[in-house]
């Protein structure tokens, strides 16, 4: 099982960055989906995280109103559309799958992911 997420690099505050995230070795579609970010000396934190079908969608309030999730399943592929960055989106993003449904809090938790793909570095220039 791989998850490759990709797209990073530097921005500029204001501006935009999509990431990808390509997963082979599961059928994606089975798989509930997330993003979390992580910075030196923090823990890892909650970005977003979408449903299986796409019904759901949970962001954490930094985030919420400025980045997107989707996903295609066809295409096994995630993604996270970032717009309007901030110097404190940086991080280094990571991807993760984890089979069926999550329930409460826990879509934003970094406990019981099944799967982590690599991260990705964002970095955010004021």
């Amino acid at each position: 099982v791989q998850l490759q997420a990709c797209g990073g690099g530097l921005a500029q505050a204001g501006g935009s960055l999509r990431l990808p995230c390509v997963v082979s070795g599961i059928t994606l579609s089975y798989y509930s989906m997330a993003w979390f970010r992580q910075v030196p000396g923090k823990e890892r934190e909650g970005v977003s995280s979408i449903s299986t079908s796409s019904s759901n969608m949970y962001y954490s309030d930094s985030v919420k109103g400025r980045f997107t999730v989707s996903r295609d399943n066809a295409k096994n592929t995630v993604y996270l559309q970032m717009k309007n960055l901030k110097p404190e989106d940086t991080g280094v993003y990571y991807c993760a799958a984890d089979w069926g449904s999550r329930y409460g809090p826990t879509w934003l938790t970094p406990n019981g992911w099944d799967y982590w793909g690599n991260g990705t570095l964002v970095t955010v220039s004021s």
